[in-house]
C-alpha cells in the first residue's frame, strides 16, 4: 500500500465532498442528530465550500491517494484564529490551523493520517508558522489519541457548532520550536 500526499485538484471537489460526507459523521459524537451532521456537511463540506478553499490563497487542501484511490484529505488555514478562546489558548503567531483531517475507514491504521499531518506540518514550516493548532471534539477518542501521540497537546477548549448543536472541542497545539523542527 503506497500513500501519496499531494495538493487537491479542482476536478476533485465532488470526490472531496463525497469523502467528507462519509468521514465527518465518523468523527461526531453519538448524541448528535443525523440532521445536524447533514446540515454541517451541506454547508461546510459541500462542493462549493471545497472550491472556495482551493481558491483561497491562505488555505491548503491536501489529499492522500492510497494505491491511486482518494483515501484522505486535510485542510490547513494560515492566519490568526477568529475564536477568542482559541486566540487565548494559542497566542503565539503566525498560525496554521489544521482545520480538517479525515481518512476513509479503509485507511484507518495504515499511516494515512500521519502522512497528511506530516504534509500539513511541512506547509506550516514553509509558511513560517509559529503554532500549528486544531480543534477536536472532546469525545472523539480515536482522533484525540492520534493527536496526543503526534505531540499535539491540549492547550484549551472551544465551542464548535454542528448543525445548530454546540459541541465541546479540545484545542490542541504544537508550539513554534516543535512545528519548525518537526514532530516526534
Amino acid at each position: 500500500m503506497v500513500t501519496v500526499v499531494r495538493p487537491a485538484r479542482e476536478q476533485e471537489v465532488q470526490a472531496l465532498h463525497e469523502l467528507a460526507a462519509l468521514t465527518f459523521p465518523l468523527a461526531c459524537p453519538a448524541h448528535l442528530p443525523a440532521e445536524a451532521i447533514d446540515g454541517f456537511v451541506a454547508e461546510h463540506l459541500s462542493v462549493a465550500a471545497f472550491r472556495v478553499h482551493l481558491a483561497h490563497p491562505d488555505h491548503t487542501v491536501l489529499v492522500a491517494d492510497v494505491d491511486d484511490r482518494l483515501r484522505g484529505y486535510a485542510l490547513a488555514k494560515l492566519g490568526p484564529p477568529q475564536d477568542p478562546d482559541v486566540r487565548e489558548a494559542v497566542p503565539e503567531g503566525p498560525w496554521c490551523e489544521l482545520s480538517k483531517l479525515y481518512v476513509h475507514p479503509d485507511g484507518h491504521g495504515a499511516g494515512v493520517a500521519r502522512a497528511l499531518l506530516d504534509a500539513v506540518e511541512g506547509a506550516a514550516r514553509e509558511a513560517s508558522a509559529a503554532t500549528l493548532w486544531l480543534g477536536v471534539n472532546q469525545l472523539n477518542q480515536r482522533a484525540n489519541a492520534f493527536y496526543a501521540k503526534q505531540g499535539l497537546e491540549v492547550v484549551g477548549t472551544r465551542h464548535f457548532v454542528v448543525g445548530g448543536q454546540v459541541e465541546a472541542d479540545f484545542v490542541r497545539a504544537r508550539r513554534a520550536r516543535d512545528v519548525r523542527e518537526g514532530s516526534p
